[in-house]
C-alpha cells in the first residue's frame, strides 16, 4: 500500500523542500525569518536541508524534542508565504501565483516527512500526542490555503497560454484542488467547513493511535503450549520471545497483524486456540474499552456526510472521487459488483469443499471463519499436493529481496543495489540500500524495515522520504515497511508465498517512486489518484512466479539449492485457489468503505456494527464464513488512512494490471524493451497527465476486466 495518510496531509498543505529561484520575494521573507529565528529552533536539524546524500533524514541527529519546535516555526514561516502571495500587488502570474504555492514550505515539509513516517514505523507516545494536537492545527493551516478567496481569485485569472505541458497540469492541479476544498463556498460555508475538517482530522488520528492499542492489546496470550500444537518450533520460540518483550515472565504472545485473518490460523491444530485468535482479531476494537473505536469512526462519517452537503454533494463518496480515475461512485460500484457476484459463487462452491472435508475427517462441527484457513490449507495440499511448510524454507527475507525483487528489476528496467551501511537509520532493523539506473547513474536511495513491533502500525507500506523534482535538483528517498515476524535469535526469518508477493508488491510503489520524472513534487511519482497508484505495485507482483526470477530467490534456507521444479508447478497450478474467498473479503472490504461514504441521508447512519452488517447484506455479502478483510473498527485504510471512499482503488488497479500484464505477456514477457515501455508511459508520468490516457497509450485499449476474471479462475 501506498503510504497516503502523511501523503495526503502534505500534499494539502502545498510544501516542498526547496524554493524556486525564480521566487525571489517569497524566498527573501523566508530566509530572513530564518536567520531571526527564535531560540527554539537553535540546533534543529529541521531548520536547514540535510548534509546527507540526496537530502536523506539525518536520524542520528533527529529526536523527538526537534518535531514541536520546527512546527511551529514551519507554520509561521509558510503563514507568511501564503499572506505575501494574497497580497502580492502584482499581476497574477503562474511564477508568482502557483509556484510561489508549490515552493512554500520548506522547514515544516522536512519535519513532517520525517514526522508522518515515524508515527506510522516506530510510534511512542511523545509523537502520538504531538499527532493529536497538531492534527486539528495542521487542517487547519492546509485551510489558510484552500479556502483564502484572495489567493483563489488570483489563481483563477492566470491563463495557460504559454505554459508547457506539465506546468499547465499544475495550474489545473491547483485548480481542481482550491475547487475541491471549497474555494468557492460563501465565507460562512468556509467557516463552517473549517471547523468540520479540524475536527475530522482530531478524529482520524485519535482513531489510529486507539487502534495501535487495540492491536497490541488485542494479542492473544497463552499460557499452555498444548493449544499451540501445530505451531513450528521457530514461530513457537517467536511467540515466546514476544511474550517476554511485552512482559510476561512466561507463555506466548500471538500477536495480531492488522487484517481479519491471522496468519497462524492455517497451522493451528487445536480449534479452540483458533477460534480465540479469530475473536481477538474480530473484536480487538470494540470492546467498551479505552481503545474502542465506534464512536470515533461513527463521528467521522457522519463528519464525512456533511462535509459532502456542504460541497454540494449528494454522499462524501461522490465528493472524494472527483478527482479519481473512476470519476463517481457509481462506476466504483459497478466494479465492485463485477467481481462481487463470482466471487461469491466461487467462494461457496470453495466452502462447501471445505465442509466436505470436515465432514469426511468426521469433524461434526459447520465451517466457522476460524476454521477457513486452517482446513484450506489441507484442501490445497490434498488438491495440489502444496504444503506452506514445504515451500517456506525456500524463501528467506533477505535471499527474496536481493536475488528476487531486485533480480526482477534489473532484469526488466536495468536498474542495480548497493548496500550502504553508513546512512542513519531511525531503527536498528532498518536497512539501506542505493540505487543505480541502466547506465550506472545513482538515482535514489532505499531503506527497508522488515519486521513487526508494538510500536509499528500494521500492514506494508511505502513512503518517500525525499520526493524527485528536478526543478529542486532532487532524487528520490524512499522506505519501504513491512511487519514480518522477526525470528528469534539466530534462526533465519522464512515468510509464506503470500509475504513474498507482498515484498513485490511494496516494491512496485517504489519503483513508481525511484522512476518519477517530474519538474514539480505536486506531480511526482506516486502523486496520482488512488486507484491509479495501486497500479504499479500490484503489476510488480507478477515477477515473483516469472520462471527466472523464482528459480534465482528460491533457494532453501540451509541447502542452498533452488526449489524443485515440481514445487514450482505446485504453486502457479495452485495460484486460483481460494480466490472465491480471498477476493470476496477484499471486495466485502471494499463494499464496507463504499457503504459507510456512499450514505445519502443522515437517517442512514446506524451504530457501527447494525451498519456494517446492513451493508455487507445489501451488497451481497451474506456468507458468514467469509468476513469481510477488514472490519469496520479496524478499518485503518478508511477511518485512520487515506483510502476513504477508496479502497475499491485496489480492485479498479488490479483490473489495470491484469490488463497490462496481458499486453506484456504477448509482447515478449521479461524483455528490457517491455520494461522501457512501461517505465516511459506508466512508471514516470506521475501526475503530469491524464491517467486513463497514458493507460490506453501503453496497451492501445481501455482496461478490460477480462483478463482479472481470467487470472482469479472465475472465467476460462
Amino acid at each position: 500500500m501506498k503510504n497516503i495518510t502523511s501523503l495526503v496531509l502534505i500534499s494539502s498543505l502545498a510544501l516542498t523542500t526547496t524554493a524556486c529561484s525564480t521566487m525571489n520575494q517569497t524566498t527573501s521573507s523566508a530566509e530572513t525569518s530564518a536567520s531571526t529565528q527564535d531560540e527554539s529552533m537553535k540546533g534543529n536539524p529541521f531548520l536547514t536541508k540535510s548534509t546527507l546524500q540526496y537530502l536523506a533524514p539525518e536520524f542520528d541527529k533527529i529526536n523527538d524534542a526537534h518535531f514541536k519546535p520546527a512546527f511551529d516555526y514551519g507554520l509561521e514561516i509558510q503563514r507568511a508565504e501564503y499572506q505575501a502571495i494574497a497580497n502580492s500587488t502584482q499581476a497574477p502570474t503562474f511564477e508568482n501565483t502557483v509556484l510561489a504555492i508549490e515552493n512554500s514550505g520548506e522547514v515544516l515539509k522536512r519535519a513532517l516527512t520525517v514526522f508522518y513516517n515515524l508515527s506510522s514505523s516506530n510510534t511512542n507516545p511523545t509523537i502520538q500526542k504531538l499527532e493529536e494536537e497538531y492534527a486539528p492545527i495542521f487542517a487547519s493551516h492546509s485551510d489558510l490555503l484552500y479556502l483564502n478567496d484572495k489567493i483563489w481569485q488570483r489563481l483563477k485569472k492566470i491563463s495557460p497560454e504559454g505554459l508547457d505541458s506539465e506546468s499547465k497540469r499544475l495550474l489545473e492541479y491547483y485548480t481542481q484542488n482550491f475547487q475541491i476544498a471549497g474555494a468557492d463556498l460563501s465565507a460562512e460555508k468556509k467557516q463552517e467547513l473549517k471547523a468540520v475538517n479540524a475536527e475530522l482530522a482530531t478524529l482520524s488520528t485519535q482513531y489510529s493511535n486507539k487502534l495501535l492499542d487495540a492491536r497490541k492489546q488485542g494479542a492473544l496470550y497463552i499460557t499452555d503450549v498444548k493449544e499451540l500444537d501445530g505451531l513450528s518450533g521457530d514461530q513457537l520460540a517467536a511467540a515466546a520471545s514476544d511474550a517476554k518483550a511485552a512482559g510476561h515472565t512466561s507463555g506466548y504472545l500471538l500477536a495480531l497483524q492488522n487484517t481479519t485473518q491471522q496468519p497462524l490460523l492455517q497451522n493451528l491444530n487445536v480449534r479452540s486456540t483458533r477460534e480465540k485468535l479469530f475473536k481477538a482479531s474480530w473484536t480487538r476494537a470494540e470492546k467498551g474499552d479505552q481503545a474502542d473505536t465506534r464512536s470515533l469512526l461513527e463521528k467521522e462519517a457522519l463528519l464525512r456526510f456533511k462535509k459532502a452537503k456542504l460541497m454540494g454533494k449528494s454522499s462524501f463518496a461522490e465528493w472524494k472521487l472527483q478527482d479519481q480515475m473512476a470519476g463517481s461512485p457509481d462506476k466504483a460500484i459497478s466494479l465492485l459488483a463485477q467481481l462481487a457476484t463470482p466471487a461469491v459463487a466461487t467462494a461457496k462452491r470453495e466452502r462447501d469443499e471445505i465442509q466436505a472435508l470436515i465432514d469426511q475427517q468426521k469433524g461434526g462441527f459447520k465451517l466457522a471463519p476460524w476454521d477457513w484457513n486452517y482446513y484450506a490449507e489441507q484442501v490445497r495440499k490434498a488438491k495440489y499436493d502444496l504444503d506452506e511448510n514445504e515451500i517456506k524454507p525456500y524463501f528467506e527475507v533477505q535471499t527474496v529481496l536481493e536475488k528476487g525483487v531486485f533480480f526482477a528489476a534489473e532484469k526488466f528496467y536495468g536498474i542495480t543495489f548497493k548496500k550502504r551501511t553508513d546512512l542513519p537509520v531511525y531503527h536498528p532493523d532498518v536497512v539501506v540500500y542505493e540505487v543505480f539506473d541502466h547506465d550506472g547513474t545513482s538515482m535514489a536511495l532505499y531503506y527497508l524495515d522488515f519486521y513487526t513491533r508494538s510500536n509499528k502500525g500494521g500492514g506494508a507500506w511505502m513512503s518517500n522520504f525525499v520526493e524527485q523534482s528536478h526543478l529542486l535538483k532532487q532524487k528520490p528517498v524512499i522506505v519501504n515497511v513491512f511487519n514480518y515476524q522477526k525470528p528469534a535469535e539466530g534462526k533465519p526469518s522464512l515468510i509464506s508465498y503470500d509475504d513474498v508477493t507482498t515484498m513485490f508488491h511494496e516494491f512496485g510503489h517504489t519503483l513508481h517512486g525511484l522512476f518519477a520524472n517530474q519538474q514539480y513534487v505536486s506531480l511526482s511519482g506516486t502523486a496520482t489518484p488512488r486507484d491509479f497508484v495501486e497500479f504499479p505495485s500490484q503489476i510488480n507482483e507478477f515477477f515473483a512466479l516469472e520462471p527466472a526470477v523464482l528459480k534465482n530467490y528460491a533457494l532453501h534456507v540451509d541447502t542452498k539449492e533452488p526449489m524443485p521444479q515440481t514445487l514450482v508447478d505446485k504453486i502457479k497450478n495452485a495460484s486460483s485457489f481460494n480466490q472465491g474467498y480471498s477476493t470476496t473479503e477484499l471486495v466485502s472490504a471494499a463494499s464496507i468503505d463504499m457503504g459507510w461514504h456512499s450514505v445519502k441521508d443522515e437517517s442512514e447512519f446506524k451504530p457501527t456494527l447494525e451498519f456494517e452488517k446492513e451493508v455487507l447484506q445489501k451488497f451481497g455479502f451474506t456468507l458468514s464464513e467469509v468476513p469481510p478483510r477488514y472490519h469496520s473498527p479496524y478499518f485503518a485504510h478508511i477511518f485512520g488512512g487515506g483510502y476513504s471512499a477508496g479502497y475499491y482503488a485496489y480492485m479498479w488497479a488490479d483490473v489495470l494490471n491484469a490488463s497490462a500484464w496481458d499486453y506484456i505477456s504477448t509482447h515478449g514477457g521479461m524483455t528490457r524493451e517491455n520494461g522501457e515501455r512501461f517505465r516511459k508511459y506508466i512508471l514516470s508520468v506521475g501526475n503530469s497527465t491524464d491517467l486513463n490516457t497514458a493507460f490506453k497509450a501503453y496497451t492501445g485499449k481501455d482496461p478490460d476486466i477480462k483478463p482479472l476474471l481470467k487470472n482469479k479462475g472465475f472465467i476460462k
